[in-house]
């Protein structure tokens, strides 16, 4: 072999190395959501929506956060594909972590394989905790656990994240028995208790009041939003996100 050659070959492996390492590290920056602000819409179906039978908040949120010209992303394994109008020219980001029906206990078994497919979120939106655990008549102090694990899973996760907690909105006046709503009062005082033993000086989670004011005229049926309502929701967390966001 020639010199020239043995030179050319030594060019060529040091390309090929350089090459390698290039596409080893934009893997890696793609593995990695390095966007500030990453939002988890975390709960059922009134986080998951069913146009145009009822609303999610996401929308009008989004909305809201686009017209304030926020830096933000939602975030999720779960993919809205109801039909929604442009704002300021952007296509609606559809990427949440809703499914119908679901209970806090599902929400607890499944919520380390979502975290492991979107990464940490820096904020979460936990909708109606305990809700559909109502509705199902699953016992309380189960609920109250299972609520506990999930946000220990977030801050394992991160343990700067901030977890948004809703105090739930009712259900509608006629659904809403005596022992559903003993149910719900007695959520919506010990969610304020977990926000306060589970904050910290890195973690906030921070309870927020959606049933102050909620009326049936905010239902499209027995449980869900319309658009008024997924409007009235989507306020009350922009009032907490506003102060909270970089």
């Amino acid at each position: 072999m020639t010199i020239k050659n043995l030179l050319l070959g030594i060019l060529l492996l040091m390309f090929n190395s350089c090459d390698k390492d290039d596409t080893t590290n934009n893997l890696q920056d793609n593995l990695q959501n390095n966007s500030i602000n990453k939002i988890m819409p975390l709960g059922a179906s009134r986080v998951a929506g069913d146009r145009p039978d009822y609303e999610s908040y996401r929308y009008e949120l989004w909305k809201i956060l686009e017209g304030e010209d926020w830096t933000f992303d939602y975030i999720g394994t779960q993919s809205d594909e109801a039909s929604y109008p442009m704002f300021n020219n952007l296509d609606f980001d559809i990427e949440h972590e809703g499914i119908a029906g679901w209970t806090s206990g599902e929400i607890l078994n499944n919520i380390d394989t979502w975290l492991a497919e979107t990464g940490a979120p820096d904020i979460v939106l936990f909708s109606a905790p305990g809700g559909n655990d109502a509705l199902q008549n699953l016992p309380y102090s189960q609920t109250l656990s299972n609520i506990n694990g999930i946000i220990d899973v977030l801050q394992n996760a991160n343990p700067e994240i901030t977890i948004i907690i809703e105090q739930l909105a009712p259900a509608r006046s006629d659904l809403m028995t005596d022992e559903l709503t003993n149910y719900f009062d007695q959520l919506i005082e010990d969610i304020l208790i977990i926000s306060a033993e589970n904050t910290s000086d890195f973690s906030q989670v921070i309870a927020v009041d959606m049933f102050s004011g909620f009326t049936d005229s905010l239902l499209a049926d027995d449980v869900h939003y319309n658009q008024a309502g997924a409007e009235f929701i989507a306020n009350r967390y922009y009032m907490i996100l506003e102060n909270i966001l970089e």
